[in-house]
């Protein structure tokens, strides 16, 4: 795809990746992604924001043959997918800088072996003259790295947020068209990426809410021509009220637990709690992790394998701990042949949930009509706690 014109002078660069399926060898990608690079010609100075993964090196590459000369590559923050083609621009440009924070300066030296002399390093707040164009940046710790800045051009009101923001979405539309569809994909990547952070986040949030900006670019994604859409979400999905909902992440070996899911979600819809189920063994983990984001209680099913939880399960528990969803309650359940220690298991493995943990349901072999009426206890517990804080 060839560079397409934001504003006069201000160019959108980079690759829309129809095929890629999976991030970090671990996220799925369903809609595919994009790797958003911009370039802004000043009356002075000429600057690229960051680059493309680089496996999609030469589509960039083939973008900025036409360029005559780039003055500074700002790289916003370290990761591979927005830095992996900075060698490549450097070479093919000699002249220009690299501009970083000093802790991209670092990561960027060790991730990519740029040589310390094209570097140079910013302070929170610095402003860089392109002429008639003026960029300011401000630093966004950990959003998603310890090293990640946002770029904020005045005299456009134009916020260049790279991950921050961001949605994985392969599509030829350069704005956002759809807000319906990228909200989900906004709060998948949310709840995938940022989720963990969300602490820092809203202080980042909140200290970019004095800047006038009327659009946000993102280094993922389409560009949002009215920010307030996706602002308003990240403070909701961080702030927020929780939902009066159950995830309810689960792995049966033998149909038992299976059938203690069924009933208890049964349970909970007559109660009137809404539930979202999660079948671990073929589940999206990134449909368990939007789920997450609002969900008042998680509920975990599992047998007993090897005297503690189902690897399935236990990996569930892991995701749910490093993501740090705003979760109230946890409750586990599921059946067992002779014994084991799954509960004191899975709950070792929660220490970042700050949750209260409700009474758990587990049964020896099949469950009887004692495990059913305990169950609904389960359930009534559940939705009394939910009306209790007002989740709806």
């Amino acid at each position: 795809m060839k560079a397409r014109k934001i504003k006069d002078r201000i160019y959108w660069m980079g690759s829309v990746d129809w095929d890629r399926r999976l991030f970090d060898a671990l996220v799925p990608l369903p809609d595919g992604t994009s790797y958003n690079a911009y370039l802004i010609e000043g009356s002075e100075k000429t600057v690229l924001i960051d680059t493309v993964d680089l496996p999609m090196a030469d589509e960039l590459m083939a973008q900025l043959e036409g360029v005559s000369r780039i003055d500074y590559v700002i790289s916003q923050h370290a990761e591979q997918d927005h830095s992996g083609t900075i060698p490549q621009v450097l070479e093919q440009f000699p002249d220009a800088k690299l501009i970083s924070t000093p802790k991209a300066k670092g990561l960027l030296i060790d991730l990519l072996q740029i040589p310390e002399d094209v570097f140079i390093t910013v302070k929170d707040g610095e402003t860089l003259s392109l002429g008639d164009k003026t960029l300011k940046f401000i630093y966004a710790p950990w959003v998603h790295w310890p090293e990640t800045m946002v770029t904020y051009l005045e005299e456009d009101k134009i916020l260049f947020s790279c991950d921050f923001f961001g949605s994985h979405i392969a599509t030829t539309d350069l704005y956002v068209t759809d807000e319906g569809r990228v909200y989900e994909a906004a709060k998948r990547y949310y709840a995938e990426i940022m989720m963990p952070f969300r602490s820092i986040i809203k202080k980042n949030l909140e200290k970019l809410a004095p800047y006038d900006v009327e659009m946000i670019a993102p280094s993922h994604g389409q560009l949002y021509p009215r920010p307030s859409f996706i602002i308003d979400a990240y403070r909701d999905w961080i702030t927020g009220s929780l939902r009066n909902t159950v995830v309810l992440p689960y792995i049966s070996m033998h149909e038992s637990t299976k059938k203690m899911v069924d009933y208890l979600v049964s349970a909970l819809v007559e109660r009137g709690v809404r539930v979202e189920q999660f079948n671990l063994g073929v589940t999206d983990i990134g449909k368990l992790a939007m789920a997450l984001v609002d969900a008042a209680t998680i509920v975990i099913g599992t047998p007993t394998i090897l005297a503690g939880p189902h690897p399935y399960a236990a990996s569930g528990a892991f995701l749910a701990n490093a993501l740090r969803p705003k979760t109230k309650f946890l409750s586990i359940i599921g059946s067992y042949g002779w014994g084991g220690k799954t509960v004191e298991t899975l709950a070792g493995m929660i220490p970042n949930l700050k949750v209260e943990v409700i009474d758990p349901v587990l049964c020896k072999g099949v469950p009887s009509e004692d495990v059913f009426k305990a169950l609904d206890d389960l359930a009534a517990t559940i939705a009394e706690k939910h009306k209790e804080h007002n989740f709806t």
